[in-house]
């Protein structure tokens, strides 16, 4: 069983963060420039925005037409989505039990949308419409004995007891 299915996991700070083991807290500009602090294992990540108070909203974003698909959206859909003061704007997941994607592959992905290119990463799409994009902290905890999927959704659903809602970019649960 992992550590992070406790009740009281508090995702109100960094220090609360890497208490629940999470590690890396790497700008989104420093790992389009080195992807190799992510481990190539399964587990968690979270995306935290510093300026969790003053959000500015950029439309277009710079997320990429994965298929030609526009992963833009209004500044209005934006703005209903923000939770002001709520550091953690985006959790996600890489791999399972019976698939072989990894941190280091999975975040790659994601970096890569961010970065405009047709990748097939557009869950946390939101983000990439924030202008201080490049200064998003990633941190990640591997998981490699337990199923990243139930670790985020245990995740989000202690961020929506803390919060009252998902975070900014996970659109579903």
């Amino acid at each position: 069983m992992s550590d992070l299915t406790v009740p009281e996991t508090d995702l109100r700070s960094i220090e609360s963060i890497r208490a629940l083991g999470f590690i890396g807290f790497e700008s989104v500009a420093s790992l389009w420039n080195d992807k190799s602090p992510i481990p190539k294992q399964i587990g968690v990540y979270l995306v935290i925005n510093p300026d969790c108070h003053n959000p500015r909203f950029i439309c277009p974003g710079v997320g990429g037409f994965f298929k030609g698909r526009d992963p833009n959206v209004s500044l209005e859909e934006l703005k209903l989505n923000f939770l002001r003061g709520a550091l953690v704007v985006y959790v996600g997941k890489a791999g399972s039990p019976a698939q072989a994607s990894t941190l280091h592959s999975r975040l790659g992905e994601y970096l890569r949308f961010g970065q405009g290119k047709n990748v097939g990463h557009s869950g946390g799409r939101y983000i990439w419409q924030l202008a201080n994009h490049v200064d998003l902290l990633v941190c990640w905890k591997p998981t490699p004995n337990d199923d990243p999927r139930q670790i985020e959704k245990q995740l989000i659903a202690d961020f929506q007891k803390q919060f009252g809602k998902r975070p900014f970019a996970n659109l579903a649960s």
